[in-house]
């Protein structure tokens, strides 16, 4: 697999006091942020830094043949750094946050039975909410009736429904992915109306270092990372995913790159019009997971491009890893 662009900013510098932490083996890691901050460079420099291991928060990247389109790391970009939960379902088949949860929850507790430090990394808020928190996600089962009801509705109809059932999904889904859209209506319909909300609590002694910067400079890395996966192949990777029977409903329903990817092969759309709307869909999406993860009070937001930032990331993990459990 090719290697995508490197995001150049200012490095992490290990030292010897992070070797042997005593109180490491019971602590977690989280890295998160929008889409193209760097959150994939900063975990491997952390692991490396801490003796860690990372386990990715991605709710796309756990399918296989889903690489150039996802932005998943490569094996040079791993470093000799262990990944989990990557590559562990079949595309053809949607895996469930639940069975995340629990494979993300098995390589957590590995990782400190081996006296390794843990550092969940990725941009699924929902995904890092349910590993690192007591979060509930309802286990409601497939209503066939319903789903073909709501199969006949478009987009835009099946988002207002969802607004009026649970304006506070609505807010962080995307509002033109059908599957997803009819799963949390699903959920919202069988719980009646919108579902009680319990706070959740922390499960792991948990730092979360959070990615962050301005809308334009977001920007611009956004267009020019899906401009260097373009080039690298990301049309044919479609292309082989559809050959080894991956249908085209089922692309366009893992959303963003697969959906115009799926639609500008059906000739639906041309070269032009897939570019233009992947760029402005990406960007929403870089907006609705900042939107979930502001929710969160804990995170501490750094840029990445900033060389202070780094040293006070450096600094901050070399607090929460000497404190006591």
């Amino acid at each position: 697999m090719e290697r995508k662009k490197k995001i150049l900013c200012p490095r992490l510098h290990p030292g010897r006091e992070f070797a042997n932490s005593e109180s490491a083996d019971s602590k977690v890691i989280a890295v998160v942020g929008p889409t193209a901050s760097g959150k994939t460079d900063l975990a491997v420099e952390i692991a490396r830094l801490v003796g860690g291991e990372v386990i990715s928060a991605d709710s796309r990247q756990v399918y296989t043949g889903l690489d150039l389109g996802t932005g998943k790391v490569t094996k040079r970009e791993m470093k000799g750094v262990p990944h989990h939960i990557l590559d562990v379902a079949n595309p053809k088949r949607t895996m469930s946050v639940v069975q995340y949860e629990r494979l993300a929850t098995r390589a957590i507790r590995d990782i400190l039975k081996r006296g390794k430090v843990p550092i969940v990394c990725g941009g699924t808020g929902l995904y890092v909410d349910a590993v690192l928190t007591t979060a509930s996600f309802p286990a409601v089962p497939p209503n066939a009736q319903l789903r073909k009801e709501l199969e006949q509705l478009p987009a835009e109809k099946l988002f207002k429904k969802l607004q009026k059932l649970d304006s506070a999904r609505a807010e962080t889904i995307d509002a033109k992915n059908p599957r997803r859209l009819i799963r949390a209506i699903e959920i919202a319909e069988a719980l009646g109306s919108v579902p009680l909300r319990t706070p959740a609590l922390e499960r792991y002694d948990t730092l979360y270092i959070g990615l962050t910067l301005p809308k334009e400079e977001l920007a611009e890395r956004i267009h020019t990372r899906l401009l260097a996966r373009i080039r690298r192949g990301m049309v044919a990777e479609a292309r082989r995913l559809h050959a080894a029977g991956l249908s085209w409903k089922r692309m366009e329903s893992l959303g963003l790159e697969y959906r115009s990817l799926a639609q500008f092969l059906q000739k639906k759309i041309t070269r032009e019009e897939m570019l233009e709307t992947l760029a402005i869909a990406i960007r929403q999406y870089s907006k609705r997971q900042m939107v979930w993860f502001k929710r969160n009070n804990n995170i501490h937001w750094f840029k990445p491009t900033d060389t202070k930032d780094r040293k006070k990331i450096e600094s901050l993990i070399k607090t929460f890893l000497r404190k006591n459990g």
